[in-house]
C-alpha cells in the first residue's frame, strides 16, 4: 500500500508552532507580531485570509494576515487586545510559541479589479487586513485606474501604521485621505466619518471596484454611499470577520444566513450580503 500524501496525514485543527520574531506596538491597545514557523517554510497567502492564531492553555482566535503577500520570510498579524485570548497572542513577547492553522478563507479580488478605479476604504483595525492588498496593488499600480486609500479611526492615536501611510500618500499613483472621528490638536486633517471622504475623492463609479473593512456600521453607510455614488453592488467587497471558531465550517458558529464566513468569506460581494446586513438577528 502506498504511504499516504502529506496533505492527507494534516490534521486541520491541529495548530502548528510558530515562533514570535518582531512584535511592534501600533498603538495602545494593538501590536503587530511576526511570526516564523519552527518546523517548515512559509506557505503562501492571498490578501484578505486570515489564519487561527493559538496561545497555548488560553485558547484560539481568528485574526487576518496583515503583512506583504510578497514577502515570504514570515507571517504578519496585527492584533488588538480586546479579551483573554487576543490579550495574551498581543502581549507574546519576542522568543515565545503561538500556534498557528491556516491561512484560510476568501480573498480581496485585487487581479480581477485591473483595468478598473480602485477605493480601498477602511475603518479602525480593518486597515490590517487591508494592507496586504494594498501592499499588491502598489506593487503593480500601472495595472489600475485610480487608486484611493480612504481610512478613518475614533481619534489620531488609533490610527494604525501611519508612517506607512504618509509613504503610501506621497506616492503619485494613489490617493490617501485619513480621517477621524475626534480630533485632538495634533490633528490638522479630515474630521468626520469616513464615508464623507467618498465625496471628496475623484474616481469614475461605474468603472470603480471597492474593498471595504471596518465595523459593520461603516461597512453599511460606506457601502450605501457607494452605491448612492453610482458604483455597482457586485463591485463592492466587504470583510465579514465575525464569530469564526473551527474556521473549516463544522461548528457553524459564523454562519450568516447560508453562508459561512469562514469558508465563503471573509471576503463577500456586497450584493450577495447587503439585505442581511441590515438584519439584526443575524
Amino acid at each position: 500500500m502506498s504511504a499516504a500524501p502529506p496533505a492527507a496525514l494534516a490534521d486541520p485543527m491541529l495548530p502548528a508552532p510558530w515562533r514570535v520574531r518582531a512584535v511592534r506596538r501600533e498603538t495602545a491597545d494593538v501590536v503587530t507580531l511576526d511570526l516564523v514557523p519552527l518546523a517548515s517554510g512559509v506557505p503562501c497567502f492571498a490578501p484578505g485570509q486570515f489564519n487561527m492564531i493559538y496561545a497555548y492553555g488560553v485558547g484560539e482566535v481568528p485574526v487576518s494576515l496583515s503583512g506583504d503577500p510578497a514577502d515570504r520570510s514570515c507571517f504578519v498579524h496585527t492584533v488588538r487586545a480586546v479579551g483573554e485570548v487576543s490579550a495574551a497572542i498581543a502581549g507574546a513577547a519576542p522568543g515565545s510559541v503561538l500556534g498557528l492553522r491556516g491561512p484560510f478563507g476568501s480573498a480581496w479580488p485585487v487581479d480581477a479589479a485591473a483595468g478598473h478605479d480602485l477605493l480601498i476604504v477602511a475603518g479602525g483595525l480593518g486597515l490590517a487586513p487591508l494592507r496586504p492588498a494594498i501592499y499588491r496593488v502598489l506593487a503593480r499600480s500601472e495595472r489600475f485606474g485610480r487608486i484611493a486609500v480612504l481610512y478613518g479611526g475614533r481619534g489620531p492615536a488609533e490610527l494604525l501604521f501611519r508612517d506607512e501611510l504618509a509613504v503610501w500618500g506621497a506616492r503619485a499613483d494613489v490617493t490617501v485621505a485619513v480621517t477621524v472621528d475626534h480630533a485632538d490638536p495634533s490633528w490638522h486633517g479630515h474630521v468626520g466619518v469616513v464615508p464623507r471622504l467618498i465625496g471628496q475623492i475623484g474616481f469614475d463609479p461605474p468603472n470603480t471596484v471597492a474593498l471595504l473593512c471596518g465595523p459593520e456600521v461603516m461597512l453599511r453607510f460606506t457601502a450605501t454611499a457607494l452605491r448612492a455614488a453610482g458604483v455597482a453592488a457586485e463591485r463592492i467587497h466587504l470583510s465579514m470577520e465575525r464569530n469564526m471558531k473551527c474556521a473549516i465550517g463544522l461548528c457553524g458558529h459564523c454562519q450568516f444566513g447560508p453562508d459561512f464566513v469562514c469558508q465563503d468569506g471573509p471576503v463577500l460581494r456586497y450584493d450577495r450580503i447587503a439585505a442581511r446586513l441590515a438584519v439584526r438577528e443575524i
